[in-house]
């Protein structure tokens, strides 16, 4: 049986949006606030706000109220937890592929080439 985890669920969900995937390499370069996050996509501030607080749910972003600002800074701890089920797919492709190129050069070995 399959062990899905409440907390990858909610990572993979805050990184289907390509926005939200914007914001976090954003956050990458240090603390922004909500205006300065939703400034490059043409977005309202409620726009981004929702959009941080999938971010938050994930564990990704950590928000802090600062003076009448609102500032977000890049937990990317969680990511881990995503990589690591992902490292699971990578050895699998990896391994399809060697086999691939066994067959492949076996197949060649095998078969006079016409030139």
């Amino acid at each position: 049986m399959v062990d899905y985890s409440h907390a990858l669920d909610q990572i993979f969900r805050a990184l289907a949006d390509p926005t939200r995937r914007a914001m976090l390499t954003e956050l990458k370069q240090g603390p922004r606030s909500i205006s300065a996050l939703a400034s490059p996509h043409a977005m309202t501030l409620a726009g981004a706000a929702k959009h941080v607080k999938v971010l938050e749910a994930a564990g990704l972003v950590d928000r802090e109220k600062s003076g009448r600002e609102q500032i977000c800074a890049l937990k990317a701890a969680p990511l881990a937890e995503a990589e690591q089920w992902l490292s699971t797919y990578a050895a699998f492709w990896s391994d399809r592929l060697d086999a691939l190129e066994r067959a492949i050069n076996t197949d060649e070995k095998e078969t006079p080439h016409e030139r």
